[in-house]
């Protein structure tokens, strides 16, 4: 009986030890494959696959899983919009290797960076100036980034590895941005798309992916909602009005050659979100118009003048003077 506690705890002690030993013995990230990740992914070009929020809140991507999401990333999108979105190509602009993770930035990053020249100050009229009209650091609207994260340290990852690791955010093998967005929907949407057709319950960078940007608008209001009809076709051909209210396709109407008329308004696919206004929507509009509000200010709930010029000042009644009285000269 001793003779077989012995053996169990001799077998419990060797077990522990493989498992520390492979702990420690856990291979970290070579140089070799170190080098070789900065020369791939510095400035390397890619696609979207998934929304990125402006402002300096970035991405965080681990065990396959990304952060912010759900309820909290439609927060930030709908309170500072998107950087980039499924689809869009962008520049990897810094990556970086930590402790822990690493670190890629898009289209510049969060935050424009400012020159060496931007930080020297002389003296002009008896005060300090920065050449080149410097300012602060500002955000950049069109720049993110994304932090891949690991267990303790970063193991020993080839280039093929951290592109399998970075695909919930980045498509490295796409040759359009027509086939990176069709990889980031439903097949019941990228079969439409592919058949250049609008389904009900789409949102407008569907719609501009299935038929292209439309030859008219129009912009309407039915009683509170406000709409757009987009039309595309001509007569003699078939000419479909698709209305898009918010950022969803509400309608789709089809009038075809021989007078038919097909007219759709039930939902067909079910995309989830809030019914916000994306980049799309605002494409006239400047990217960052400017404000003098912190970030995360809320502005004043006003009503604009109707008019920026003053009001005319009220003209005094003056008596006249009566028939036959002289003049003032």
């Amino acid at each position: 009986m001793r003779g077989c506690c012995t053996v169990v705890l001799f077998a419990i002690c060797l077990v522990g030890s493989t498992i520390s030993a492979a702990d420690t013995n856990s291979s970290a990230l070579t140089e070799q494959h170190r080098m070789e990740l900065i020369r791939t992914f510095n400035a390397d070009l890619v696609y979207i696959r998934t929304r990125f929020p402006m402002g300096k809140t970035g991405l965080t991507l681990k065990d396959g899983k990304l952060s912010p999401s759900g309820e909290q990333l439609e927060r930030l999108l709908a309170l500072w919009g998107p950087s980039v979105k499924p689809g869009d190509r962008a520049l990897i602009t810094q990556f970086l290797i930590r402790n822990d993770r690493i670190h890629l930035e898009i289209n510049g990053g969060p935050v424009k960076k400012q020159k060496w020249y931007q930080h020297v100050q002389i003296g002009a009229g008896g005060g300090m100036m920065t050449p080149g009209g410097a300012q602060d650091p500002i955000n950049n609207p069109r720049g993110s980034y994304v932090d891949l994260l690991f267990n303790h340290r970063i193991p020993d990852l080839t280039v093929e590895q951290v592109k399998q690791l970075l695909l919930p955010v980045f498509d490295f093998d796409s040759k359009s941005p027509l086939q990176a967005y069709l990889e980031t929907v439903p097949p019941k949407i990228k079969q439409a798309i592919e058949k250049h057709q609008v389904l009900v319950g789409m949102n407008r960078e569907m719609v501009i992916y299935a038929k292209g940007r439309p030859e008219k608008k129009i912009r309407e209001k039915d009683a509170d909602t406000e709409y757009e009809d987009w039309i595309y076709g001509n007569p003699p051909q078939d000419v479909d009005f698709v209305r898009v209210v918010g950022d969803e396709v509400v309608r789709v109407e089809t009038m075809k050659v021989n007078g038919e008329k097909i007219v759709k308004t039930e939902k067909e696919v079910d995309i989830g979100g809030p019914t916000v206004a994306t980049a799309a929507q605002k494409e006239e509009r400047p990217v960052s118009a400017p404000t003098l509000r912190r970030p995360g200010e809320e502005a004043p709930n006003t009503t604009p003048a109707r008019s920026s010029s003053p009001a005319p000042m009220p003209i005094p009644d003056v008596p006249q003077p009566p028939s036959g009285a002289p003049q003032p000269q």
